[in-house]
Formats: structure tokens, C-alpha cells, sequence
């Protein structure tokens, strides 16, 4: 099999044994290191989400190839966790950089003599690389199946969006563990972190205006739980979704990532937003004991000849505001179970349609819970954010968010009081629509 970058005398790809390589695969920390639950989590998520036996997490160096995390395989001693690099399929992404996939192992040229195929009992095999900031290989995200089988698109996606939760998740801690080293955790790096689990820009939706913030506690420095995304699915089908992780720190970023990322991961399976929250539920109880829990509302929806149609699910969330153009203001959706507590939820999918002018506003409970730094200082409040709502006259997405946000800092007298989210989904007014409207 021919490599982008050639092989060494024994064949194997010459990539293994870059220099620049190997120092980032040291600088991990993770080489002969003991299980963890933030990879146990996202090697078990992708065994689950392929339907394979067996999933593992490896830091690949030039002699071998470490499970850092190892799923369906019965390991707890460090020096088993490991097999010799020639031994191992992962070498075929270092050598190639991208996805390496077989359906048939034992019949396919490329891996039939290969010496791990009978002895691991490989039918079928896929993997996704390792990536740190540079793009250079660290190792991969892989699972094994016993028996052949073909690997549909959406499958190999799920695998590549999970394996970028595992290159972030080193990344993170190698930003931590960097700051701290150097005595500098300010207020400026956790707010880089925070904006690491955030889009960086929407995407741009047909038909839709769609903005954004975040804005954290006035005062502190500490990373929080509130996220936002906004993706594309399946068949024109948009995604949104806000939530509010219990608590601050490492480990509700922790939250906040495999929670975006589940979410991202289970949408390609699953249309329905209720069915989607109750995976997460599932994962967060599966893959994590620490008691953390998050709200969420997730919403799908797709631009129509007369507006925007789409459907919603809360857990545990406050009901988003819906702003008619006419400036009337009401609650959507049915309040649901929190999750990462219960293993049983109650979720309702609840289905909305805006007309031309309607906004749709997604906000965490820092809104509402808004209030100035002195004793006795009132919160904003539903009744607040309402009003504040139903003043934004004809305002665009981003100028509703904007609007609402200097709102907020008048309120609390420029103190955020706790950290505050805001997502706004707007279907602008169409050329037939009332000229007051459009004024």
C-alpha cells in the first residue's frame, strides 16, 4: 500500500517516525498512562453509536500503539494496554492522515495478510485520526467489529465527529496544563476555552437569520456550561440547540463537550429532538458519575414558502419566547426532565411554525436570572425578558440579541450576574408583508 510520505525499511509508513510527530505525541501526557472516563466516555459513545464490539482511543509513537481508552476488551494493567505499531491498523492513518476503513479485513488486499486480523478476530474495521492543533497525527479513534460489513457514510461521520472530541479534548488539557505550569489561568484563557465549545460563526441559514452570544459571570475567570449550536442535518433539516451545564470548570467543559458533540452525532440518526435529548440522557448516565447535569432545548427546522416549520423538545429548559411580529410574546414548548440525573425521562416534541417577522429567542436562565451586584437586587425576571422581547420592533436576529443583551447590562448595572446564553432564530419580513412592518 503506497503512502503519501513513502515507508521505512520495514514497510511501514515513514510518517511514524517523524520527529515533530512523536514530540507531539509525547507532549499529550498520555503515553503509558492509566484509563480515564473523558476518553472511556467517547470510546464507549462510539462503540454504541456504530454498533461495534470493541472501540479504542490510541496514541500511536514509532513502536507501538497505546490504548489510552478500550472498550469490549478486558485490560486493566498498563503494559497490556498496548501492541506492537506493526501489529496495529493505526498505522495505516498516520501513514495516510485521513480515515482508513475495510468492511472485509481478512478478504481485503490491503490488510488480508496482516498479522493482526486472526489473532484480534477483525471482520471489519474503521477509524478516524487523532489530530493536534498542527493536523499532525497523534493516533485514533477506532472501533472493531467480529463480522464484515459494509460502513455506511453517516457511520464513518458519527466516528470523524467523535475522534475531534478526543483531538479537543487533549487540546484542552494540554491549554490547562500549560497554564497552570506557568502560574497564568486568567480570565482570558478560560474565556478562549469557552469560546473552543461554541461556534466560532453560524452558519448561514436560507430563508432564516439566525444570532447568537454568550456572556459570562462579571467577576470570575472560571470556564462554564452554557453552549449553543446551530448545524445542518439531513434532507434541507436544521438543527439548533442551548444548553446549561451544572456548574463551572474542567469538568463542566467536560460536560459541554460531550454534550455538543452527542448531540451533533446523534442528529444524524435520529430526526426527533425528544429522541435525541433522551440519547444524550442515556450517555450522560452511562459515561459519567460526578452527579453533573445539564437543560437543554433542542429544536429541528426548515425554511418554508410561508415561513419557518420545525419542532422542539425541552429538558429541563426554560420555553424559548416566541416575538409575533405584531409584538405579541409567548412560551413554546413543554417543559421536560433535566438530564444526566434520571434514567427515565419525560420529553415532548412539541411542533411550531413562525411567519414572516417572527422571532424565535433560545436563552438560559441567566437571563431571566439577571440581577445588579447589591442586597436585595431584583432579578429581571419571565416578565422582564418578555418585555424586553417585545420591544425589539422590527429588529434583525443579531439586533434583537444585541438589544437584549445591552437590556441586560442596564438591569444589573453592568455586573453579569451569572453567565447567559442567547440564541435568536428569525424569519425576516417577505415583500408581501405589512408596510408598518417593514418601516
Amino acid at each position: 500500500m503506497r503512502f503519501p510520505g513513502g515507508t521505512r525499511p520495514d514497510g511501514l509508513p515513514a510518517a511514524l517516525s517523524d520527529p515533530a510527530r512523536l514530540a507531539a505525541v509525547r507532549a499529550t501526557g498520555l503515553l503509558d498512562t492509566g484509563p480515564e472516563a473523558a476518553f472511556d466516555d467517547l470510546a464507549a459513545l462510539a462503540a454504541g453509536l456504530t454498533g461495534c464490539d470493541r472501540a479504542f482511543v490510541t496514541l500511536v509513537d514509532e513502536q507501538r500503539s497505546f490504548w489510552k481508552a478500550c472498550v469490549g476488551v478486558d485490560l486493566h494493567e498498563i503494559p497490556d494496554r498496548q501492541n506492537p505499531v506493526r501489529e496495529s491498523f493505526c498505522y495505516f492513518l498516520v501513514g495516510l492522515g485521513d480515515t482508513f476503513a475495510v468492511a472485509d479485513a481478512p478478504n481485503d488486499p490491503r490488510t488480508r495478510d496482516h498479522p493482526s486480523v486472526r489473532p484480534m478476530n477483525i471482520g471489519a474495521w474503521a477509524g478516524h485520526p487523532i489530530l493536534d492543533r498542527d493536523g499532525r497525527v497523534l493516533g485514533s479513534l477506532c472501533v472493531i467489529d467480529d463480522q464484515p460489513h459494509p460502513w455506511e457514510p453517516t457511520v464513518l461521520a458519527s466516528l470523524a465527529t467523535l475522534a475531534r472530541a478526543v483531538s479537543t479534548e487533549i487540546g484542552m488539557r494540554q491549554t490547562l496544563a500549560a497554564a497552570v505550569a506557568a502560574h497564568e489561568l486568567s480570565a482570558g484563557l478560560a474565556r478562549s476555552l469557552q469560546d473552543s465549545l461554541l461556534p466560532p460563526v453560524l452558519p448561514q441559514v436560507p430563508g432564516v437569520e439566525a444570532a447568537a452570544s454568550y456572556v459570562p459571570a462579571g467577576g470570575g475567570i472560571a470556564v462554564v456550561g452554557d453552549f449553543y449550536d446551530l448545524f445542518r442535518g439531513e434532507d434541507d433539516q436544521w438543527h439548533a440547540v442551548l444548553g446549561d451545564v451544572c456548574g463551572k470548570g474542567v469538568a463542566a467543559a467536560e460536560v459541554t463537550a460531550l454534550a455538543r458533540y452527542t448531540v451533533r452525532a446523534e442528529a444524524s440518526h435520529h430526526p426527533a429532538p425528544a429522541t435525541v435529548l433522551a440519547r444524550l440522557n442515556a450517555a450522560l448516565l452511562a459515561q459519567r458519575d460526578d452527579g453533573r447535569f445539564l437543560t437543554a432545548a433542542h429544536l429541528t427546522f426548515r425554511a418554508t414558502s410561508d415561513g419557518l416549520t420545525g419542532t422542539l423538545c425541552l429538558a429541563g429548559h426554560p420555553q424559548p419566547l416566541l416575538r409575533h411580529a405584531d409584538g405579541r410574546v409567548e412560551p413554546l414548548g413543554t417543559p421536560g426532565t433535566l438530564l444526566g440525573i434520571l434514567p427515565t425521562v419525560d420529553l415532548t416534541d412539541v411542533a411550531f411554525h413562525l411567519d414572516p417577522g417572527d422571532t424565535l429567542l433560545l436563552y438560559t436562565d441567566g437571563a431571566t436570572e439577571a440581577r445588579a451586584d447589591h442586597p436585595g437586587a431584583p432579578m429581571l425576571g419571565d416578565t422582564g425578558l418578555t418585555q424586553a422581547l417585545a420591544d425589539c420592533h422590527d429588529l434583525t436576529a443579531a439586533a434583537t440579541v444585541d438589544h437584549l443583551n445591552r437590556r441586560l447590562s442596564q438591569h444589573t448595572q453592568g455586573w453579569a450576574s451569572d453567565d447567559t446564553a442567547l440564541l435568536a432564530l428569525r424569519v425576516p419580513p417577505g415583500p408581501d408583508a405589512n408596510p408598518r412592518l417593514l418601516a
